[in-house]
């Protein structure tokens, strides 16, 4: 009889025990019976902040753009108003059209230079010995690391034909005058964001097999040919990688897109000067700000939507594969 009052007593110890602990503290000991409950956990905080911190900005986007002007003032989490016109508006006031194409353009035309050059220089790292090429590589990726505004003055100085070259005599060869033009802008982008292509293409190009080079060389192709016939194609992952990075970055660049034209559409501004041109002297119509932002944006999401798959395999394919 003791010894059952005993065990009685002795369970409800315990159920008073695990009341008094709680709940987050049976989940602690649940947890580590099976650590997957923390991993699960863990996922969710991890992508509830990066919904709240990433889409929250595009969703106030929204209710700014629906919002009419006239109620700017006091706005909540839901619009006051349902303005879709304005997304028409942002063409008929301002030729967004024409400045988007200009990102286009932009865009398009550095990552092809960055490709081409960058494919070249990958080649080299990835695939040929010589000294100092760890060196080198450390030169080229430290580039990344330097701030834009730092090379914006001799920039506007060279682009304006400021800086000239003595040739004796007192004559000077003065470069050519590139501000207003794409050139003012393409230059910039294709040194900035070179290294990271450089880098990525480095590190496939020097995984293809030398076998396949060399069964290239025997038939008469060149080094070149090589390259762009046997190595290249073979890297198709990573070249999709480095040309998607390099042109959403064109495609977002603020600094030099701002300052390196007059903010025409003529003289190839692109989006940001767009956007910017809907403020007027005395008012600033933030609702047409905010969806031709929205407008703007769409291509970038779109594109990394369709590619988001590659641009992970190819980024991570680098460390994978032996």
């Amino acid at each position: 009889m003791a010894s059952e009052q005993q065990r009685g007593s002795g369970i409800g110890s315990g159920e008073d025990a695990e009341l008094v602990r709680g709940p987050l503290g049976r989940w602690v000991d649940q947890s580590i019976q099976s650590p997957e409950r923390v991993y699960q956990a863990l996922f969710y905080v991890v992508t509830a902040f990066f919904l709240v911190t990433t889409l929250f900005p595009f969703y106030w986007l929204l209710i700014i753009a629906l919002t009419p002007l006239n109620a700017m003032q006091n706005l909540t989490f839901f619009p006051k108003g349902f303005d879709v016109m304005v997304f028409v508006d942002v063409f008929q006031q301002v030729p967004f059209h024409l400045y988007m194409f200009n990102s286009f353009v932009l865009g398009i035309g550095t990552t092809v230079i960055v490709l081409l050059l960058a494919s070249l220089a990958g080649y080299v790292f990835g695939r040929l010995r010589f000294p100092g090429k760890s060196l080198f590589m450390l030169g080229i990726l430290a580039i990344s690391y330097f701030p834009p505004a730092a090379f914006f003055l001799p920039l506007f100085n060279l682009f304006n034909g400021n800086i000239g070259i003595p040739l004796g005599g007192g004559s000077m060869l003065a470069p050519p005058q590139l501000y207003n033009t794409p050139g003012a802008m393409i230059l910039p982008f294709s040194a900035l964001f070179m290294p990271l292509s450089i880098f990525i293409l480095t590190t496939f190009y020097g995984q293809i097999p030398d076998g396949l080079e060399d069964a290239a060389r025997i038939e008469g192709t060149t080094r070149l040919g090589a390259l762009f016939r046997v190595i290249v194609p073979l890297s198709a992952p990573g070249v999709a990688t480095a040309g998607v990075l390099t042109f959403i970055a064109v495609y977002n660049e603020f600094f030099f897109s701002f300052l390196m034209n007059d903010g025409s559409v003529e003289n190839w501004a692109p989006i940001v000067a767009g956007i910017l041109d809907y403020q007027g002297q005395f008012s600033t119509p933030y609702n047409l700000m905010a969806a031709a932002s929205i407008v703007g944006v769409l291509p970038v999401a779109i594109l990394v939507i369709i590619a988001q798959e590659k641009i992970v395999s190819g980024l991570t394919a680098g460390a994978l594969k032996e």
